[in-house]
């Protein structure tokens, strides 16, 4: 059952939303290009997800990058999203020669999301290691990118442009090397210690989510329901934050508002579906009544 002050506007006045509101005089240039690294061949969903609630979440501009096979699937459902088709393994994932490609094009990008559905496999997960590595620009990081993290997180010390990751406990652990029923019974202090750790923004899905800044000031969400425990869910909540970012927010202050809007579209999507059959695209259709209730 959906709890009343859950919804009440005075739950977000410590989350700046102030980067939401547009001049009149406002064009597509003012609220940022992000690109999207996501999706592999069974992934397509994801990409999708992704790349569409950071449409609706502000972003000016967002781009797909995908491996080419996957491309004609996802344009035909992304009509308001560029794709940028690139080099794919034989399993149809995103292969190491795309990197040069990739490099050049986010020359003019503002943001980078990079995980969602690119697979395991070890060709490309090298790829993404090096993305991380060597672009220096924002990046939110989730799934396939926290999976390819896990044992080389030494490679985020040396970032300089603002990281966040949003790992479910499943994820934490897998970087931590724990069990995730550790993460569970210790969330606030892991994600603290991993923040400061390694100077990025944490983002610590599930009831309750935790959001700690690089310094380690922590922020716990309160909107949110069981069925949002669904695929496809984490997916939506990285395209939101990424668009935050790409619209010039601080990165500690996109996550928590990413968090508890992402939150509150769950909440209003569940009084029509119900916990059972609330599904991803669900919260993306409710996000712009979310929005409007917040500003």
């Amino acid at each position: 059952m959906l709890r009343r002050w859950q919804l009440l506007p005075e739950k977000v006045k410590k989350i700046k939303t102030n980067f939401l509101r547009r001049n009149k005089d406002a064009h597509k240039g003012d609220f940022g290009h992000l690109f999207v690294l996501a999706g592999s061949r069974g992934f397509t969903g994801a990409a999708y997800l992704c790349t569409q609630a950071a449409l609706l979440s502000g972003a000016g501009l967002v781009t797909l990058g995908i491996p080419k096979s996957s491309n004609v699937i996802v344009a035909k459902k992304l009509v308001e999203a560029m794709t940028k088709p690139l080099p794919e393994t034989k399993n149809g994932s995103l292969d190491a020669k795309a990197f040069s490609e990739i490099k050049r094009f986010l020359a003019k990008i503002n943001v980078l999301a990079i995980g969602p559905g690119l697979s395991q496999n070890p060709t490309t997960q090298r790829l993404i290691r090096k993305i991380i590595k060597e672009v220096d620009l924002p990046m939110v990081i989730d799934a396939d990118g926290l999976n390819a993290l896990a044992g080389h997180m030494d490679i985020l010390k040396n970032r300089t442009a603002p990281t966040v990751i949003t790992p479910h406990p499943g994820e934490m652990g897998r970087l931590l090397g724990m069990p995730a029923v550790k993460v569970q019974k210790n969330r606030r202090i892991l994600a603290k210690r991993l923040s400061c750790m390694y100077n990025i923004v944490t983002v610590l899905k599930g009831r309750g989510t935790v959001v700690v800044s690089k310094a380690g000031k922590v922020f716990e969400n309160t909107t949110g329901n069981p069925g949002m425990a669904k695929g496809g869910s984490g997916d939506v909540l990285t395209g939101i934050l990424a668009a935050f970012l790409a619209q010039g927010a601080d990165p500690f202050e996109a996550a928590k508002l990413a968090v508890y809007v992402h939150g509150l579209a769950g909440d209003i999507a569940v009084k029509a579906k119900g916990q059972i059959s609330l599904l991803a695209t669900d919260i993306i259709n409710v996000l712009p009544k979310a929005f409007k209730k917040i500003i």
